[in-house]
This record gives C-alpha cells, sequence and structure tokens, in this order.
C-alpha cells in the first residue's frame, strides 16, 4: 500500500505564513505529477498548485504569486510555501501524488488524510 502524510498545517494571521509538507511511503516504483488540493466547508475541492517530475508547476490564479509548490524526490515528499496567507485560504489541504506501483503499467492518484489551515485574525 501506499500512504501520503501532510504536516505543517495550523492557525496563522493574515498575512502570514506556512509550509505544507507531503510524504508519500510504501511500495513504489516512481512518482509522477504531485499536487495540493483544498476544500473549505460547503465548497468542492479545488486545485491549488501541481508539479510534475520534471518541474513544471501550475497554480490557481488565487495563490499565484503567493504560493510555491516545490518537491524533493529523493525523499518523495511535496511541499508547499504558503506567504501572504488570506482569509479565503482557510480549507483542509490535501496532498496528491500520481504513483506508479509495482507490477501495474500505469499511474494511479493517491490522497493523503489532509491537514487544516486557518487564517484567521
Amino acid at each position: 500500500q501506499v500512504q501520503l502524510v501532510e504536516s505543517g498545517g495550523g492557525l496563522v494571521q493574515p498575512g502570514g505564513s506556512l509550509k505544507l509538507s507531503c510524504a508519500a511511503s510504501g511500495s513504489i516504483v516512481s512518482i509522477n505529477t504531485m499536487g495540493w488540493y483544498r476544500q473549505a466547508p460547503g465548497k468542492e475541492r479545488e486545485l491549488v498548485a501541481v508539479i510534475t517530475g520534471g518541474g513544471m508547476t501550475h497554480y490557481a490564479n488565487s495563490v499565484k504569486g503567493r504560493f510555491t509548490i516545490s518537491r524533493d524526490n529523493a525523499k518523495n515528499t511535496v511541499y508547499l510555501q504558503m506567504n501572504s496567507l488570506k482569509p479565503e485560504d482557510t480549507a483542509v489541504y490535501y496532498c496528491n501524488a500520481d504513483i506508479l506501483r509495482p507490477g501495474s503499467t500505469s499511474y494511479t492518484d493517491y490522497w493523503g488524510q489532509g491537514t487544516q489551515v486557518a487564517v484567521s485574525s
């Protein structure tokens, strides 16, 4: 089995910063795209940022210029540096990874359990 474990969430004031981490573990051949999604109460889960195995990134318009996604392939870990946080960034943030497992010929999406980010005065 594969597990994705997020960490780094918490409560911050508007304008503050947080850095989220997500580490994948288990039987893994390789990881292609990794990303972060978020979901606020009563709203649909939405894409925040993704990064390919080659380092190409994509961000939601709402976080461009404020968030930075990165990865450490040796550690099977993806990060999300969040700066200039706004109340509307409040959500549960979920890690996603496109993973090739032993014996499989295609990649499969895996999800973490989520970490809470709250931005409030």
